[in-house]
């Protein structure tokens, strides 16, 4: 989660310096909801792995690479997406909400199918 909201301030500054065009093959709301839910579970896996820090960020990169491969999406483009998106608050809250509520779906489920 550090990582992220490390990744997230750098893009908060690069979107103070880039200009207000939209970028090219720009991705869809619901396509950023989808990775960014998977970027979180990621995140959470490579965390909670015995490790050390520096052996779970090289854990978590490899998965990172693995993610954007099964969302046919390379990191540039995610990135691009992610800053057009940071520059209207509004629009990325209701981005985020929907992300924050899959991932509390996904815990009540995998929650009652442990107590099974």
């Amino acid at each position: 989660m550090k990582s992220f909201l490390i990744v997230s301030f750098c893009i908060l500054t690069l979107v103070a310096c880039n200009s207000g065009s939209k970028p090219k093959g720009l991705l869809s709301q619901d396509k950023m909801v989808e990775i960014l839910i998977d970027i979180h579970i990621t995140e959470g896996l490579a965390s909670a792995m015995p490790v050390s820090y520096d052996s779970s960020r090289v854990l978590y990169n490899l998965l990172e690479k693995d993610l954007f491969l099964d969302h046919e999406v390379n990191d540039s483009l995610f990135t691009q997406s992610m800053i057009y998106y940071l520059r209207d608050p509004a629009e990325m809250e209701r981005i985020y909400s929907r992300v924050v509520d899959s991932l509390m779906v996904r815990d009540s489920v995998e929650g009652d199918l442990d107590k099974l």
